[in-house]
């Protein structure tokens, strides 16, 4: 099977409460009533979390779409480009999204597809609760958002369509009942390798 052009890879722990949103948003796009057979150029993965493994996932792509519940962006979503960083994840069991991309660099030797991060504003994330109500909210803008995206793939709708309030860097999106999850800390450029 060819590789998609596009990959939509959304991840998060379906069993903590709003840090289900990436996995469910993959879900809904899945499902009959979103038509993504209409989006052939879209693959979509999920997983719990990122892991030095994925880099391989994205091999072959022209563009990278990571979708996380996040407790820090603005609501319903913040969705921004997202560069290669080295940061202290790379090191866990848990990586950001910027620093699969620095391994995929490093594994490569080749500069990474454009890559996205849309992080959908979540609020608890206890073991063994539902999405709340907010976060169903914010979930639906998410999924308007990636019906936007889907039905023109183009570089320039997608720039259209970049939050304004909150310019993405490459951070983490904390789950604050996850101690596995790794935070960032002395982010370097990798231009300081």
């Amino acid at each position: 099977m060819a590789v998609r052009p596009i990959l939509v890879f959304a991840y998060g722990n379906p069993g903590r409460g709003d840090d289900a949103l990436g996995p469910q948003l993959l879900s809904v796009i899945e499902s009959a009533d979103f038509s993504l057979a209409e989006c052939p150029l879209f693959e979509t993965q999920t997983d719990m979390q990122l892991q030095v493994e994925h880099v391989t996932d994205l091999e072959g792509r022209e563009r990278i779409l990571f979708v996380d519940a996040d407790v820090s962006c603005p609501e319903p979503y913040a969705f921004g480009p997202l560069e290669p960083e080295k940061d202290g994840s790379y090191t866990s069991h848990a990586m950001t999204p910027g620093a699969l991309l620095h391994a995929y660099k490093k594994v490569y030797g080749i500069d990474t597809p454009p890559a996205y991060m849309l992080r959908i504003r979540g609020y608890a994330f206890e073991l063994g609760e539902p999405i709340g109500e907010q976060a169903e909210a914010n979930l639906a803008a998410a999924i308007e958002l990636i019906k936007k995206l889907c039905t023109d793939c183009s570089e320039a709708n997608w720039t259209r369509h970049l939050s304004q309030k909150d310019p993405l860097k490459n951070q983490a999106s904390p789950c604050p009942s996850c101690s596995s999850y790794t935070l960032p800390t002395a982010i370097e450029n990798i231009s300081n390798d």
